[in-house]
């Protein structure tokens, strides 16, 4: 749980500065296109000022509608004056389209110093808040009414509009946190939903396993008791009692042996020790299996010491599990064992010539569960954990496992160990 909320904490302070990060972007963003409306429209300002400081028809109708003079048009004032408020209107948002100024706007002309005014057709209802750019008038108007004409552009709601401006980087912005919010919400869901999974698992199986020892410990013994009295008819039933009783005590102790390497914080007790003579041992016992089965098996060992950091009892029940593999996966079984030193490492390879392995299945063949078969068919019976367990325990004393193999030729796996000074001492 104190993990947990570590990820939790860590997953939250990103998320935050993350969202800040992109904030202050957006702040950089907003002020970017403050600083690039002010320029457009400033452009625009700019020509508006120099049109309406000629006579052209807009100067000549803003100037009649200014004067309230109706002599020249068949048009009352008021009808002079909302033609020409509709008009100049046209004639500034042209203007600003021009220059890519593509927002609401309302504007006011009028003199300071008398009742001049025209307005826009749309006004603003709201007066605070506005952005006013005011166009003092030169030339052809100002003359004409021997007045100082002002032409006040405002502008309303200028943060959205930036913000508008902004769309192809805030929605995506937005778009990729909530995206990479729900990808790690949905991990961390899955990972301790398979967390609670596993730990469930391994419970069961640590349960399961230690209650069948009971029954099969009972069984061992009641075998060892018939076959005391048992007669020479009954010594071949009870001898392949035993023998399954065996089979299934190893299969019970190998899946314990998995289920504790799962954890990377089980203890495996590491020392140092000379593996030469177990492993020579552990040949003799499998070379007499062997000559009762009618398999060929070899073993040349290089003269010791073998001095390496290691558990003795997984180390063997790793080789043991290479011979087994090496005599199930071959129909006339020849095995060979070899183990010596090269520079600072034990080499202990297992050779067989079964039927091998397929190049695509190399990677595969030491996971967990992973058995190669023909189709869907499997020939020899198992449960895929033994070249697993082989690899983890290797993994754990800092080991190395080399498989080489070729269909219908063979496979050849090798084990390379770290030697404790070279192997020659301890």
């Amino acid at each position: 749980m104190k993990r947990r909320g570590i990820y939790i904490i860590i997953f939250a302070v990103s998320i935050l500065g993350l969202a800040l990060i992109q904030y202050k972007y957006l702040q950089i963003g907003l002020s970017l296109a403050k600083v690039q409306f002010n320029r457009k429209v400033q452009d625009a300002v700019v020509e508006i000022e120099n049109d309406l400081s000629s006579t052209n028809q807009l100067t000549f109708l803003v100037g009649k509608a200014l004067q309230k003079d109706d002599s020249y048009f068949k048009l009352s004032v008021d009808s002079i004056q909302d033609a020409s408020s509709h008009f100049l209107n046209d004639f500034i948002t042209e203007k600003l389209v021009s220059h890519g100024v593509e927002t609401k706007f309302s504007y006011d002309l009028f003199s300071k110093d008398s009742l001049y005014y025209l307005k826009s057709p749309s006004v603003f209802k709201k007066k605070e808040n506005l952005a006013t750019y005011p166009i003092q008038l030169h030339g052809y108007l100002p003359e004409l009414l021997d007045q100082r004409l002002v032409l006040e552009l405002q502008f309303e709601n200028l943060n959205n509009y930036f913000l508008s401006q902004l769309n192809g980087l805030t929605f995506p912005s937005l778009l990729f946190i909530l995206g990479i919010i729900i990808a790690i919400v949905w991990a961390l869901r899955t990972y301790y939903w398979q967390q609670n999974v596993i730990t469930t698992t391994n419970e069961f199986i640590n349960n399961l396993t230690h209650e069948l020892k009971t029954p099969v410990f009972s069984i061992s013994l009641a075998t060892k008791l018939l076959e005391e009295n048992a007669d020479p008819k009954q010594q071949h039933v009870v001898s392949l009692i035993r023998q399954q009783t065996e089979r299934l005590s190893g299969h019970i102790d190998k899946v314990l042996e998995l289920g504790n390497l799962e954890h990377k914080k089980s203890v495996i007790t590491m020392e140092e020790l000379d593996f030469e003579p177990y492993l020579s041992k552990l040949c003799e016992e499998f070379g007499t299996l062997s000559s009762i089965e009618g398999i060929d098996f070899e073993y040349k060992l290089e003269d010791g010491p073998y001095w390496i950091n290691a558990e003795r009892f997984h180390l063997e029940n790793a080789v043991n599990n290479l011979l087994d593999n090496a005599k199930k996966y071959s129909e006339s079984p020849k095995i060979l064992l070899n183990s010596f030193k090269k520079g600072s490492k034990l080499i202990v390879e297992v050779v067989d010539n079964g039927k091998g392995i397929h190049p695509e299945d190399h990677q595969k063949i030491f996971k967990k569960y992973y058995r190669v078969g023909n189709g869907n068919v499997h020939d020899v019976k198992g449960y895929g954990l033994g070249l697993n367990y082989v690899k983890r325990v290797i993994d754990r004393f800092k080991g190395k496992i080399v498989l080489e193999s070729e269909p219908d030729k063979g496979t050849r796996i090798t084990i390379e160990l770290p030697l404790r000074k070279n192997g020659n001492d301890a």
